[in-house]
């Protein structure tokens, strides 16, 4: 019994910390969001506050706000690409993209594209 009790409390921690991995934003990271984003063509389409042909980032995050899911499901989306959330123009998929890159684009985005100054 003994054992079960802390085999469950170890799983618990492990997921915690597998949730929490990569939600923590350092000074710094607002400018290399904003690199990967200028590297990757995403600000060809998108601005932080306003539409070109995609939403901006701003609707992005209001859109998924308080969504527990949203981290996953951007990440997937700028990977694979798709259509049909924002309109019917298609976005590219970015299937080069590494999941660092992949991570901080998201959470940054999640966060309404604030700039650093």
């Amino acid at each position: 019994m003994y054992f079960l009790w802390r085999h469950e409390i170890l799983v618990m921690i492990g997921a915690l910390l597998l949730f929490c991995q990569g939600s923590v934003w350092a000074d710094g990271d607002d400018l290399k969001a904003q690199a990967v984003a200028k590297h990757n063509a995403c600000l060809g389409c998108h601005a932080g506050d306003k539409k070109i042909v995609g939403p901006s980032f701003q609707d992005i995050a209001k859109k998924y706000a308080g969504n527990p899911n949203a981290k996953v499901f951007l990440k997937n989306k700028i990977l694979k690409g798709g259509s049909g959330s924002w309109g019917v123009v298609p976005m590219p998929a970015n299937a080069k993209m590494n999941d660092a890159d992949l991570s901080i684009l998201t959470l940054w985005i999640l966060r309404g594209a604030p700039t650093s100054h």
